[in-house]
């Protein structure tokens, strides 16, 4: 029995389609997906920000390995909708891996949204949890 999910797909899509979803929850900083794939991308993001915490240059390869170098990231301030490129694996060692170095674990939450419409698809929402200690907001 596979430890994984296989989401559907044959091992190089889900490959393909984790790396993405990872991609794209380190430069949001939150993801709207179906609640399979989001278990399974908090998993490797967990695994992703802890090789950022070490930050030797063995961890950034093998970070680099697996995050897309850099994606176009939307930017919209009211009117005017800008694009540029961000480096993921530049932004997960140098501006995320810091916010959780007194962390141990659970850089990520999931919500869990209903259904979707189309096909009822139960769906999630998956971001990264504040650096703020949760202990203290209670």
């Amino acid at each position: 029995m596979a430890s994984y999910s296989k989401l559907g797909r044959n091992s190089a899509q889900r490959k393909a389609l984790l790396r993405d979803l990872v991609t794209d929850l380190i430069i949001n900083g939150r993801i709207q997906t179906t609640e399979s794939k989001a278990k399974e991308v908090r998993s490797i993001v967990e695994k992703m920000i802890t090789l950022g915490k070490r930050g030797d240059l063995h961890a950034r390869r093998q970070a680099a390995s697996f995050v897309r170098k850099s994606r176009s990231h939307t930017v919209k301030d009211g009117e005017t909708v800008s694009h540029h490129k961000v480096d993921a694996v530049k932004k997960l060692f140098d501006e995320i891996a810091p916010r959780y170095k007194e962390r141990n674990g659970g850089y990520t939450r999931i919500f869990k949204l209903g259904h979707r419409r189309g096909d009822g698809a139960p769906v999630a929402i998956i971001e990264l949890v504040d650096s703020v200690n949760e202990d203290d907001l209670v």
